[in-house]
């Protein structure tokens, strides 16, 4: 019994992060990037950004657009030929990104809060997108 409670307690002790993890204290600067605190990287995407980047895990190309580039709640294709993995929302504003080059919902498509999100693996390849007014 005793090696059972023992052994339990190990196991859970190896799955509980150290305090510092919990910290709400936001990313930390690398020089490799900002990190979680579950140690993967985040993606170098300025405030008032939506940066989309070729391959998965924020890797390949990073494009930037900025509100004041771009028609709000119009379609933005992405350059023919080119398709984004992982993208860092940091607009203020909601994003939908689409699987359609013409931003059509038959395809697959999804919104992302504009207060700081970052999704390095997305469910397909994004080859549009839209910001909206909020």
């Amino acid at each position: 019994m005793r090696t059972i409670v023992v052994t339990a307690a190990l196991a859970l002790t190896a799955l509980v992060p150290p305090a510092a993890a919990l910290a709400p204290a936001g990313p930390a600067a690398t020089a490799a990037g900002p990190v979680r605190a579950s140690g993967g990287k985040l993606g170098e995407c300025g405030a008032g950004q939506l940066c989309l980047w070729a391959k998965p895990d924020f890797t390949g190309a990073r494009t930037l657009h900025e509100i004041s580039a771009v028609d709000i709640e119009s379609c933005v294709p992405l350059p023919a030929g080119t398709t984004a993995q992982s993208l860092a929302n940091r607009t203020g504003r909601p994003v939908t990104t689409y699987q359609s080059a013409e931003c059509g919902e038959t395809g697959e498509f999804e919104t992302y809060p504009g207060g700081g999100t970052w999704t390095p693996r997305s469910p397909y390849q994004v080859r549009a997108f839209k910001i909206w007014e909020s």
